[in-house]
């Protein structure tokens, strides 16, 4: 895949995950007078590392040549396309004295921040075929 097409794809992803982000936080909001109701977060970049690092140990490991598809295989690159976001509950946090463990404040302004995160990621990708557009005019 090329780098074009690489960083389209990556940014059309985490504009995915800053979407379910954003209905998350939302939700964490609206239910912050729920007794017992616990926020929840949303945890994608730290898989996405992984595989980019597995890509990055396949390159300069040993390679071994399997005949069959039972054969122990190492250095097997994590594709960063079968990375999913998963939500995650907080149980460990207790900030009211009903069980909730949402500060409205805090999720407010996660709101904002992610509402910022989307508008640069949607600018970076206007970026990327802009490069393109460029390129086929010459």
């Amino acid at each position: 895949m090329n780098d074009f097409s690489r960083s389209v794809d990556l940014l059309q992803r985490e504009m995915d995950v800053t979407s379910l982000r954003y209905q998350v936080s939302s939700n964490n909001l609206a239910n912050s007078g729920v007794p017992n109701f616990k926020r929840t977060t949303v945890n994608f970049e730290s898989e996405l590392k992984k595989a980019f690092d597995s890509e990055e140990n396949c390159k300069n490991g040993l390679h071994l040549t399997t005949t069959d598809n039972r054969h122990i295989q190492i250095n097997v690159p994590y594709d960063y396309k079968d990375v999913q976001p998963r939500r995650v509950l907080d149980y460990t946090t207790k900030a009211k004295e009903n069980g909730n463990n949402v500060d409205a404040e805090t999720e407010a302004n996660n709101i904002l921040q992610i509402q910022m995160q989307y508008r640069m990621l949607t600018q970076l990708t206007s970026f990327e075929f802009d490069q393109i557009n460029t390129a086929i005019k010459k």
